[in-house]
């Protein structure tokens, strides 16, 4: 039978709670007033104190309270005139019990402080008690010489004082302890404090890590105490919405006379408000069972010598303590026992109907959901009562959403501690170990952070906004990997980087992280990237962007192929930190090898399965400054560089399509037929997900397919991101058709609005930005499905460090004649006039891009010779720098040409490539305030005067390469907001 769920609870949210906000105010200080034999008892005995701060630290508390002890009224005075005092406590005293006498000459001159008075209980003392006026005290206690009542007194004011703001701001619980004996709740309390402060801190095991931990305590219930009718109703008619249960004694006063059947009166009251409730009758008087059991109250027996353990059996049952226990209804034998609510989501559809039907149409769930501090569940349950949904199914349904909404809830923005028994596919970002998360992985969390603080993120009916599902192998993993495999001395050597991999590769990896990789594969279903994520990495000052290796592996249905795979995987980041490359960087960088520590993210691969390819049908890189701005854009409006595939296509310098979030209609390039058929994006790479051997190669793109569009066409991958070049017609039109070429366009998701893609990209931006409080690059990629549903996925973000070089003159009135060179399309920003060096790619009428393999052999070389001497140059040649294309441009990776000080792509007659925007060196050139420009001069776009550098004497020449040298510094000035760059020589 198909479950019908009402629509009003079809579709809910749950409001998350702060426990930072509860508990906020605390005893910090209390006084003792003690007589000299108390107070030397208590020093003897152990410091009251000590006791006190033990009881804490084994419960999981914090802030334990200071105590100072004094013997006399006006040692006291001195104190509350010299310290703030939040609590004192009055001793016994003398044989004539003057606690009393001293309590009342304090609260005379002392009104606003709490006090408290611990008295032995004699025949004397209890007839003395009649006369006394007590209610200028807080309480009153019996004292026997437990410090654990000095525990539950701080908790009972600290609850009191607490109890309205913690309910309002969160919807604590509230015990309602009714008892007017002075002796029997001076036993109680620290029983029923200490069971429930120990449950919290078993249910506070639950949360992510130990932080969240300490703060979900402040969750646990409130005790509040009243001592007759008329306070223990009116208590409970101001708190009934968050009352958890009610535990009374039989007889009490009504109306200021003793009634013997004041409990069951009270009970009987709150039985008609609330049907579900818990309520507890205690009594000395055992004949009053039968009456009160069949009122349907629960009966503890006073007399009884395992009255404390009735007390907890009764709460662990119902009032929520303890395991949740499934019960038969008829023999009450239990059926099944959950301990966390995890358990409980995995469990709901195998509980049998008429248990299922026993504890809903009593509301059990809600109430142990309360009492575990999951509040925003607790209190959406509580609302879906038995009366409102007669359907044993819909309920399961209803509950099983509750919670995945919540453990959603709670995951985003926080790092968890990674735990086998709950990382499962609702989790969302967890760590391994206790080192540092590294560049990329503190990105991540902050990122997630920044979607748990805007909400509107995720006000799209059609979208969703998150970070992928994410598991961090922090830095002391990497420590220990390469102590326990001795591993430094090959990795610190000069050894060639193939065999560097080949001993890592051959190293073990902790052994008890397998069983966490099996629980990551179960809870992930999909592809993962290994990724780096160094501590040098992303930093807001050094970006470390692209040096190191991410790989990517296939899911695989052979967990333990798939496990050696992943082991290979984070041996292969791990052996990046000391290649070739790596280490010219960190000469370049002024950093130490030694310094650096790697931790490694493992993360679900965005995008769906095609046959044998994975991808997803979008990628991009965002940048929060736009240094090519189009007609209206402005530079700090942003710029976004999107593809279909891999994001490793855009960070290799392939074609994408570049647009500004801010003006999705205005894209330079489809505004013409012949630039959208020329200047789109023709190929793009996938994961393949056949390539399974265990054969990693240093080449992190080993199994990565460069692919055709077509092939993409061909998976139906293409939906509302793809136009059709109609060849007949000679027209784009947006969406796709039969026959003719795709044009990967993003129509739909920039000027159709299938999708949200620019506001989130905004919003992203916007949010990224002043969060870190400077411009930042945001990578990230999306699914979207034929119903115009998609997920976005933010994977990364670091700042964009700029030049902080005052450039206050107008470069624009520099005359041509003193220009070396002249950008109208410059990136970077500031001066420099430092360097003597050019180095040049040779572009006479014989260039061929053929040759451009060759020509970054030779410029890696000169580069290493700059690196070596400590000093700087500026590189000039044809096409797209760093382009994985070498037919559009020379294939250098930034090490190769990281002394460059002024990086210069130009355009020849015979060869015009569309320029790239610094593609994946933008972060580095922006890190070290390198300059790129872009020359067109055959178009007058631009000056280069090549013929300057001909007459010049070469200091190196290769076939293809020339470097010469000035005899005074050229001087480089860069306008990064009007994108004009200049390098004069005269």
């Amino acid at each position: 039978m198909e479950n019908k769920i009402p629509q009003e609870w079809n579709r809910f949210y749950l409001k998350d709670v702060s426990f930072v906000n509860l508990m906020t105010r605390r005893i910090f200080n209390v006084l003792i007033v003690a007589n000299p034999y108390d107070a030397f008892m208590l020093e003897d005995d152990g410091r009251v104190d000590e006791k006190i701060f033990n009881e804490y630290t084994e419960l999981g508390l914090r802030y334990p309270p200071t105590f100072t002890q004094v013997s006399t009224i006006d040692e006291a005075s001195h104190v509350l005139k010299s310290t703030n005092v939040d609590l004192v406590i009055c001793m016994p005293g003398n044989a004539d019990n003057d606690a009393f006498a001293v309590a009342r000459a304090i609260k005379d001159s002392f009104s606003d402080i709490p006090c408290v008075v611990l008295t032995p209980f004699s025949h004397g003392i209890t007839k003395r008690m009649e006369n006394e006026d007590l209610s200028i005290f807080e309480y009153v206690f019996c004292w026997l010489g437990n410090t654990n009542l000095i525990l539950s007194i701080i908790k009972l004011i600290e609850d009191k004082m607490n109890i309205e703001h913690d309910i309002r701001e969160a919807g604590v619980q509230m015990i309602l302890l009714v008892e007017d004996s002075i002796r029997f709740y001076s036993s109680v309390l620290p029983n029923l404090y200490n069971y429930i402060l120990a449950q919290s801190q078993r249910f506070a095991t639950e949360a992510l890590n130990p932080h969240i931990a300490a703060l979900r305590m402040r969750g646990r219930p409130k005790v509040v105490l009243a001592r007759n009718y008329e306070e223990a109703i009116n208590i409970y008619n101001k708190y009934s919405d968050n009352t958890l249960g009610v535990i009374s004694d039989c007889r009490f006063p009504v109306n200021g006379e003793k009634d013997s059947e004041a409990g069951l009166k009270l009970l009987t009251e709150i039985r008609n408000k609330d049907e579900y409730i818990p309520l507890i009758l205690q009594s000395s008087e055992t004949e009053n069972k039968n009456k009160i059991t069949k009122q349907g109250f629960r009966f503890i027996d006073k007399n009884s010598k395992k009255m404390n353990i009735d007390l907890r059996n009764i709460l662990a049952e119902h009032m929520g303590f303890g395991d949740f226990i499934f019960r038969d209804p008829k023999t009450h034998a239990e059926i099944m026992r959950i301990h966390n609510l995890k358990e409980l989501q995995d469990n709901i559809f195998n509980i049998p109907n008429d248990s299922m039907l026993y504890h809903v149409s009593r509301n059990h769930m809600s109430r142990w959901l309360c009492a575990r501090a999951i509040f925003p569940v607790s209190a959406f349950l509580k609302n879906v009562t038995w009366h409102k949904l007669q359907d044993v199914n819909a309920h399961r349904q209803i509950i099983f959403d509750a919670i995945v909404q919540y453990r959603h809830m709670k995951n985003i923005g926080v790092v968890a501690v990674f735990r086998r028994d709950q990382f499962d596919s609702y989790s969302h970002f967890a760590r391994i170990g206790d080192g540092s998360l590294g560049g990329k992985g503190r990105g991540l969390a902050f990122l997630d952070n920044i979607i748990k603080s805007h909400p509107e993120f995720n006000e799209f009916e059609n979208a969703n906004v998150s970070i992928p599902k994410t598991v961090v192998l922090c830095t002391d993993i990497f420590d220990e990997f390469m102590d326990s495999n001795n591993l430094y001395q090959i990795a610190l050597s000069d050894r060639d980087d193939d065999e560097i991999l080949h001993h890592f590769l051959k190293a073990k990896l902790p052994d008890r992280l397998v069983a966490d990789f099996f629980t990551f594969f179960e809870a992930t279903n999909s592809p993962i990237a290994i990724r780096s994520s160094s501590l040098l990495e992303d930093s807001h000052y050094q970006p470390f962007a692209g040096i190191y290796s991410t790989y990517m592996i296939p899911y695989l249905e052979d967990k333990y192929e798939m496990l050696s795979m992943l082991s290979s995987a984070i041996k292969g980041v791990y052996a990046s930190v000391y290649y070739h490359d790596s280490k010219a960087y960190m000469t370049a960088t002024s950093n130490l090898i030694d310094q650096e520590k790697m931790a490694v993210i493992l993360q679900e691969v965005v995008g769906k399965q095609y046959g044998d390819h994975f991808y997803p049908n979008m990628s991009g890189v965002l940048r929060s400054i736009n240094y090519y701005p189009i007609g209206d854009e402005t530079s700090e409006e942003g710029v976004v560089s999107l593809a279909l595939g891999l994001g490793k296509y855009i960070v290799d310098g392939g074609q994408t399509l570049r647009v500004s979030p801010y003006h999705p209609n205005q894209v330079l390039q489809t505004s013409e037929m012949e630039t959208a058929l020329r200047e789109t994006q023709t190929q793009f790479y996938a994961l393949d997900m056949k390539d399974v051997c265990d054969d990693f190669k240093v080449d992190d793109g080993f199994n990565i397919k460069r692919l055709r569009v077509k092939e993409a066409d061909a998976d139906g991958s293409l939906n509302y991101i793809a136009s059709t070049f109609d060849p007949h017609d000679q027209i784009i039109r947006d969406g796709l058709y039969e026959g003719g070429r795709k044009i990967i366009s993003f129509c739909g998701v920039l000027q159709q609005g299938v999708f949200p893609l620019p506001k989130i990209l905004q919003m992203s931006m916007k949010y990224g930005q002043s969060s870190m409080r400077r411009p930042v690059e945001i990578e990230f990629a999306c699914n979207v499905n034929a119903d115009k549903t998609g997920d976005f996925y933010l994977l990364q973000i670091r700042p964009i460090v700029d030049s902080k070089q005052v450039l206050d003159q107008d470069l624009a009135l520099i005359n041509d004649e003193k220009c070396l060179l002249r950008s109208h399309k410059s990136l970077g920003h500031g001066i420099c006039d430092d360097v003597i060096d050019v180095v040049y790619v040779k572009t006479d009428d014989d260039f061929s891009a053929a040759n451009n393999l060759y020509i970054a052999d030779d410029i890696e070389k000169i580069n290493r010779t700059f690196l070596n001497d400590g000093k700087t140059y500026i590189l000039i040649g044809p096409g797209r720098w760093g382009s994985s294309d070498y037919w559009l441009g020379i294939p250098v990776k930034w090490p190769h040409i990281s002394a460059a000080r002024v990086i210069v792509e130009i355009s020849l007659a015979n060869y015009h490539v569309d320029p790239s925007q610094g593609t994946h060196f933008f972060q580095n050139l922006t890190s070290f305030g390198v300059g790129y420009f872009t020359i067109n001069a055959n178009v007058g776009d631009g000056i280069f005067r090549k013929d300057i550098l001909d007459s010049m004497p070469a200091v190196e020449e290769t076939k293809y390469v020339r470097h010469v040298r000035f005899t005074k510094p050229l001087k480089i000035m860069m306008d990064g907001m009007k994108q004009e760059g200049v390098i004069l020589y005269k």
